[in-house]
């Protein structure tokens, strides 16, 4: 997904424009065009990002060779800007599974100059909610004592969690109770049961109100 910004230098631009962004997804871009309206040329612009949040990853790019040095993945810049010429300063970016879902964060951007000019820009981004359930493995497997289940939901769900011994026992209740759309993680400490195969169920409401019920296996090795 690219999001496509303009900035004209000697503009103070703090709009704020909606962008949904898709979940758990990478190489999304962030093209912010510079233009410099100026009777002078501009030297040594750069533009950075002030706020990213830790869910989202910026990586290093390079999209604009002759004119943009990336000096991290959150900061870039622009060596020379002629009167009346425009430049890209590009951001690439993944997001985290632990990302809020449907929950607007507004990235700040700062346009700078040696000279000690600053102009500003302002968006909002919201990551969208999975498009479809999914109940991965556990980590560790095998494991001694706790492992780590986890699972995505694509809207506001009751589930239950729990985990069963081979002959069909209940073992243990995880987590019973509502839950956001989104990623979420529980940990399940089997110091207290013995060594043996289990299976973990996640029982889960779909958007149809249906009770739909997902296994996996997982071994205690101690």
């Amino acid at each position: 997904m690219k999001i496509v910004i303009g900035l004209a230098l000697c503009i103070v631009a703090a709009t704020q424009a909606q962008h949904n962004i898709p979940f758990a997804s990478q190489n999304n871009a962030i093209e912010l065009s510079i233009s410099n309206s100026a009777a002078i040329d501009a030297e040594n612009v750069t533009v950075e990002i002030n706020n990213p949040p830790s869910w989202l990853t910026f990586s290093k790019t390079k999209t604009d060779l002759s004119a943009v040095v990336p000096q991290s993945g959150t900061k870039v810049e622009i060596p020379k800007l002629k009167s009346n010429e425009s430049s890209t300063a590009d951001f690439t970016f993944s997001v985290d599974k632990s990302a809020p879902i449907n929950k607007p964060y507004t990235l700040k951007f700062t346009i700078s100059s040696p000279s000690g000019e600053r102009w500003t820009k302002e968006i909002s981004i919201q990551v969208s909610a999975p498009e479809k359930f999914e109940l991965y493995q556990n980590y560790p497997n095998p494991f001694n004592p706790a492992t780590v289940i986890s699972y995505q939901i694509s809207a506001n769900s009751r589930i239950t969690l729990k985990v069963f011994d081979v002959v069909g026992r209940e073992v243990a209740t995880l987590f019973e109770g509502m839950k956001e759309a989104g990623y979420h993680q529980h940990v399940w400490n089997a110091s207290t049961v013995a060594t043996g195969m289990y299976i973990y169920q996640l029982a889960y409401k779909n958007e149809k109100g249906e009770i739909e019920f997902y296994r996996k296996k997982m071994s205690l090795i101690k």
